[in-house]
């Protein structure tokens, strides 16, 4: 009796051990275009000037947080956390950061409120361009492109978006 309840408790860990996996986003392709979607709005007086120097503070992946990096762009807008389904199968991916609003099928003019369901016009990762998302939270700030070395030996990202001015400060 002793080692069906043992294989049971095993049998148990091991089920549960994929429970919550949704959280976790694949973050193979950090590197992107330097393109960025139509509409999207310079900032005026962004905090980090265009070719200066900032330390990433709380990296939303694996591998930015205390990672040197170099502005390569600054917008204001309204950044989204959203969990999405990929469009290519994987499993669901949650309170990704971040989407911006422009990146967003339809939009329109004002932010998106949360517990909204919306469609990603974006490809940042793949499965993402079409997939259906839900806003978690919004937030209007200054956006960031970045070029930065992972500090977990990774290859050089280039054109990374997004980051908020939250998530940098002064070298």
């Amino acid at each position: 009796m002793k080692k069906i309840i043992y294989m049971l408790g095993i049998a148990a860990i091991i089920g549960l051990s994929g429970c919550g996996s949704d959280a976790v986003e694949e973050e193979t392709n950090h590197s992107g275009s330097a393109e960025v979607p139509e509409g999207l709005k310079e900032a005026e007086n962004p905090a980090f000037k265009i070719g200066s120097q900032a330390i990433i503070q709380d990296g939303h992946m694996e591998g930015m947080k205390g990672a040197e990096a170099t502005i390569s762009g600054a917008y204001d807008t309204t950044v989204y956390a959203m969990s999405y389904t990929p469009t290519t199968g994987s499993e669901r991916v949650a309170n990704h950061k971040w989407i911006i609003h422009e990146e967003v099928k339809g939009a329109g003019e004002q932010p998106i409120e949360p517990g909204t369901e919306v469609t990603l016009d974006t490809d940042h990762l793949e499965g993402m361009k079409g997939a259906k998302a839900a806003i978690e939270s919004d937030e209007q700030t200054t956006v960031y492109m970045v070029d930065y070395t992972p500090t977990n030996g990774g290859e050089k990202v280039t054109n990374h978006k997004w980051v908020t001015e939250s998530e940098l400060s002064a070298k």
